[in-house]
Formats: C-alpha cells, structure tokens, sequence
C-alpha cells in the first residue's frame, strides 16, 4: 500500500489531524459570540466556508494514499466523496452569504468588492468549479492522464493557496489559532502530497 513507507507513529497523528481539523475549527467557529445576532444564513455559510476548508487537508492525504487502514480503491472512493462534499460545501458557502447579504456577494462575484479578501475567495471558488469538472470528465480521458493529473494537481494547488490566503485575510468567527494551525497543515499536507505523488510514488496516483 502507498502509506507502507509513512512511518507508524506519524499514521495516528495524520488521523488525529484529520478528524481534528475536520471538527475543532467549525465547532470553535459556531460557539463564538461573533456569531450572535447574525442570520442564520450567513451563519451556515460562513461554517460552511471553514468546513470546506477543513476538507483541503484530508484530500491530498487520500491522493497520495497515505492513511493507513484503507485499500487504495476505498482511498479513491472516499477522495471522490469528500471532493464531492468540497464542493457542496463552497456551494453552501456562496449560497448561504448571498442570502444574507445579496449585495455584498453579488460585489465580490463581479470583482469589484472593497475587501481584498474577497478576490482570493473567488479564485477559490472557480479553481473548486474547474477541480470539479476535472474530476467528472476523468474517465474521458484515459488515453492522456498524465495530462489530467498535471491539470488536476494545479487546480489542486491553486485552491488551497487561494482559499488559505481568504482564510487568513478574514477576522472573523475562525478562532485565531485553530485557522493558524488549519493553514500551515493545509499547506504542508498539500506540498508533501504532491512531492509523494510526483517525485516518490508516481504510480500510487488517485484518479
């Protein structure tokens, strides 16, 4: 299995992380008090927006097939399912603070919103749009795959740099250090992951 070569003690940690980075940030974030008086849409939204970007740290954990206890075709499944609940979750995201505020999101959709946070979120958001159809077309494109995962891991990249960058640039309901650690563990789960699958385990490639 391509998680053979990750040491055992890091095995509980990843999974400790995972679980962790999937619960601690969105509970941490529903329990502020920023979160009083505001709408419940907005609510919804904004948690949905740290949900989906909790997801970025178990994804390419699961493309590279890292986690140990799951087969290699239960690590593709689970990477589709959990791509696919990335992108409900940013849906839920737009959809949610477009509901509670019309104008503001419809500003930051056409690029022309005060906050610089804002353009970060929407690169994020068309990076998730193009992933996703990446995705559905995979099995079209069996004769150049090598040129899907290229496309693929780019998109990949982009995502997790531009929504990191929105989260950070956001003083919000995110509590402070959970978003700190949420980001450098993003960040470094997705370099390691793409080092894994193109330099060390060309082969062990979910797709």
């Amino acid at each position: 299995m391509p998680g053979s070569s990750i040491s055992r003690w890091s095995q509980p940690l990843l999974w400790g992380l995972s679980v962790g980075l999937l619960v601690v940030p969105v509970t941490l974030a529903a329990l502020s008090p920023l979160q009083a008086g505001r709408e419940f849409t907005y609510v919804i939204g904004a948690l949905a927006g740290i949900l989906a970007l909790s997801l970025l740290f178990v994804q390419p954990l699961l493309a590279a097939g890292v986690l140990s206890g799951l087969v290699p075709s239960m690590e593709k499944r689970w990477h589709r399912r959990l791509g696919a609940a990335l992108v409900s979750a940013v849906a839920l995201h737009i959809l949610g603070l477009y509901l509670a505020s019309p104008d503001d999101m419809s500003d930051a959709l056409l690029l022309v919103a005060p906050t610089p946070f804002s353009l970060y979120g929407v690169i994020a958001l068309w990076a998730v749009v193009l992933l996703g159809l990446s995705a559905v077309i995979r099995p079209r494109v069996r004769s150049r795959l090598r040129l899907w995962r290229v496309a693929h891991s780019s998109l990949a990249l982009i995502v997790v740099s531009a929504s990191i960058v929105h989260a950070w640039m956001i003083d919000g309901t995110m509590n402070g250090l959970s978003k700190t650690i949420s980001c450098v563990c993003i960040a470094l789960a997705t370099v390691a992951a793409l080092v894994y699958l193109n330099r060390i385990k060309p082969a062990a490639r979910v797709g």
